[in-house]
Formats: C-alpha cells, structure tokens, sequence
C-alpha cells in the first residue's frame, strides 16, 4: 500500500493494520519510545510512525539513519499529539536499504544553490517534491486538454535539417572525427558525414508540425528542444520541453482564444488535482501563488499591438533600464510593467516584421509580422506564436531577406502549394509554465537535471 493509497481510504483504516514501504525523512528518539516522519514519494503527506520499547529491535530501530528505505507494519491509529491527525503504532519496522553518515539531505533547510549540486538527491525534500508533483500532473493537463479537444499528438523529430530557429543557436549532430575533419575546396566535406549533410538537434518542432497540422487539422507536439544561447538568466536553458500547437483553418485572434482556453484549463486542473502542493508552495515559496492562480483562471486577458505597448510604456512615469522602442522588442521590466499595468495576463500582438522569424505571417502593410507574445505576471513571456506565412513567393522573400537557406526546407515551401490555407501555432515553454505554476522563480529548480552554460552535471 502507498500513503496515497491509504489517504484516501483512511477512515476505512482506522484501527487496521497496514504495511508501508519508503524513507525516513526526520526521527526523534527517546528513551522508551521515538517517532519517524515517514514518506514514500506518491502524495505530499507524510505520516508519523510511533515505535516503542516493546519491539525486539527497538535499540537497532533508534540508530535508523536519516533517508534509509524502510518497511513498517502497524495499526493506523488516530494521533493523540498535535501536528497530525494519524499516525501508525509500529508492529514490525526493518531496513531495507542503509543510508550512509554523510548523507547530504539532513533534516533541516537547504538553499536551493546547495541542492542543485545535488540533482539526484533533491527530489526527495519536500520543495522538489511539490514541483515535480506538479510538473507531472501539469504535462498530464496539456494531454488532456488537446486530447480532449481532437488534436494529434505528434512526435516531431530530435535530429533535423531543418532551420526554424537560426543555426546559430542549434546544437550541430555528426558523426565526423573532429580532429581530422574531411575537406572540401576548403570546407568541411559533410557528404562523409552519417546524413550527409549539415545536421542539428531540434530547437522546434514546429515545421514538421505545420506539416502534420495541414493533414490532421489541429495538432500538437510535447517534447525537449535544445539551444545553445550562452544565457545565464533564471528563465533560460539550454534543453527545455516545448508544448507546440499546430491548427489549421486558424486565424491570430482564434490563435490567442486558444492560448487563453488552453492556459486556464492547465491552471485549474493543477489547482485542483496539486491542492496540498499548491498550499505548500503558498506558505514556503510565494505567498500570493494561490490567489495568483485562482485570479488567472477567472480573468480575461488583455489584448495590445506592440505599438500600443510601446506607446504605453513610453508614457509610464518609470525609469528604465533599457528604453522601450518602436520596432524593437521589450525587456522583461517592460514585461512587468505591461502585466502589472493590466493587472494579470496580456497579450502583445502585431510584432514588428524585423524581429520576428522568417515564417511568420506579415500583414497587409508589410511591416509587422502576425505575431503574438502573452505576458504573464511575475515569469513575462510564456507563450509565442503566430499565423504563418502560406505565400511561397513572400515565404521565399523573407528567406532571402533573412539568408534562411531554403534547401533544406524545400519540403516546407510544398506545404504552401499543395493544399494550404491559412494555420497558426503557438510554441509554451514548459519550464516558463512550471515556475508560473509553483512560484519558483530559476528554470534549473523546475527540470530534474538542468542543462545551462557550464553545467551539464550528472
């Protein structure tokens, strides 16, 4: 049996006896007596085992290290102490697995800092067990909430040709030996090379995606993506998950009802299903993260062109890091200023085309891309996306301008002649939405084992 298990059926336990396997995370010992704080990982509860004298191994069960697996046999009782309601009077409690002295995950407060020098450890305090408790039931929200909304789920690609984000920041895949690299007129032949050609590790799944969406309908992608900006902020990573929706017959504004739909669905499924993790988090990590979330799931988003935004916060009474300006993107003061301004979540849309990607959509003046950010408050940008571009001869246009190399994406432009017709998709970062969800504010406490500039640990 599992506490959640038992949890849930705990008035029929009462007085009953049960078996439990899992770890002791504090112990208080006495003379004739001593209490474990027991947990076993399948909900956010814990619960008191009580041990006494009588018990044959009662001296061997008070030198328990901290953190060893343990098996407990017992009556659930109700607690006569405070601080819990039950708690189980031990019958039979052995050791299935020691814990060394040195155990670095002791009974007392770690800084976040310390516990991500050890990742593999730190699931088993109860901060890292709220978030991922979360993140587990949030990535099961985002099936639920597609699935039951006819879209396809589609797995994308790891290895790609395809260039949707600038080479620049992907991770380059070969097979060649570097320290003796095969040439060509001087350049590095990649005919000798596994594919034959320039390979790299997905920064999107984006245009397979649009593939998939122009077949399907509506389809989405939930998977891992990987840069290589040398970004050493809280928000940023060198592999993420990516939720990315593809649909066709899709305009911008349908694209933003979406995202709205689709957010407050994932917030008000971990509201109700993470309620303990939530109340934690609440207490220990952001005193305003219940009423932040319950606030979103009622709200209406707000919605701005970026020239309005721009406007706006040139005539804010604020000093500013970083001046805001027409044609150029936002900084995440900006960000902040916008989602305080409005009081909760809002969309930026109408982008300038200059700092948009090639394959978005440009309207009729040719200067901004169909395009659109949602800002949401204390994380920015969680959400972007965009119609996208079904003219090949405009899409080809933008490559040029751009020096996008349309080689490897000759297949991409064949969607714009064979049956196209107007689509959109929105890329959400998983992390972003985690730490939104949590309240914890550094993307490495919020993916098991983060992969950032000058860390690729463990």
């Amino acid at each position: 049996m599992t506490l959640k298990e038992l949890y849930q059926d705990i008035d029929k336990l009462i007085d009953k006896k049960v078996k439990l396997q899992g770890w002791i995370r504090s112990q208080r010992k006495q003379k004739d007596f001593g209490f474990i704080d027991f947990s076993d990982g399948s909900c956010h509860k814990h619960m008191q085992i009580v041990y006494e004298s009588s018990l044959k191994n009662f001296d061997e069960i008070n030198s328990f290290h901290f953190g060893s697996a343990i098996e407990v046999e017992g009556n659930l009782v109700k607690s006569e102490g405070s601080g819990q309601d039950y708690e189980i009077k031990a019958k039979k409690l052995i050791v299935i697995g020691d814990c060394d002295d040195d155990y670095p995950i002791q009974p007392k407060r770690h800084t976040r800092e310390f516990l991500r020098e050890v990742a593999h450890l730190r699931p088993r305090t109860n901060l890292f067990q709220a978030v991922f408790r979360i993140r587990s039931v949030a990535a099961h929200a985002i099936h639920t909430y597609f699935q039951d909304n006819g879209y396809i789920y589609v797995n994308t690609p790891l290895l790609t040709t395809a260039d949707c984000e600038g080479s620049d920041q992907m991770f380059k895949v070969t097979t060649l030996d570097m320290d003796n690299l095969p040439k060509k007129d001087g350049n590095c032949d990649f005919s000798k090379d596994l594919f034959k050609q320039k390979t790299f590790i997905t920064g999107s799944g984006q245009l397979h995606g649009e593939a998939f969406a122009l077949a399907f309908n509506k389809i989405y992608t939930f998977g891992p993506t990987f840069r290589t900006e040398n970004s050493n902020t809280k928000t940023h990573a060198n592999e993420f998950w990516m939720i990315e929706p593809e649909i066709a017959f899709c305009d911008l504004n349908q694209l933003m009802d979406i995202e709205e739909d689709m957010l407050k669905f994932v917030v008000n499924y971990v509201l109700d299903k993470c309620s303990e993790e939530i109340e934690f988090l609440n207490k220990f990590v952001d005193k305003t993260l219940k009423e932040k979330l319950t606030k979103l799931v009622k709200s209406k988003f707000n919605r701005i062109t970026h020239e309005e935004a721009i406007k706006l916060l040139k005539e804010a009474k604020v000093k500013w890091e970083f001046e805001p300006e027409y044609g150029e993107d936002i900084a995440k003061e900006h960000e902040k200023y916008l989602t305080e301004y409005f009081n909760g979540p809002v969309f930026v849309y109408n982008w300038p085309k200059d700092i948009k990607a090639w394959y978005m959509k440009l309207d009729d003046d040719k200067k901004n891309a169909l395009a659109v950010d949602l800002e949401v408050p204390g994380v920015g940008e969680l959400m972007g996306g965009s119609e996208r571009e079904t003219d090949i001869n405009i899409l080809k246009e933008r490559c040029k301008e751009l020096n996008v190399d349309t080689d490897p994406i000759e297949w991409f432009l064949d969607l714009r002649r064979f049956g196209g017709c107007v689509h959109s998709g929105f890329g959400l970062g998983f992390e972003r939405l985690i730490m939104y969800l949590t309240g914890v504010d550094n993307i490495r406490d919020v993916i098991p084992f983060p992969r950032t500039p000058s860390s690729c640990d463990f």
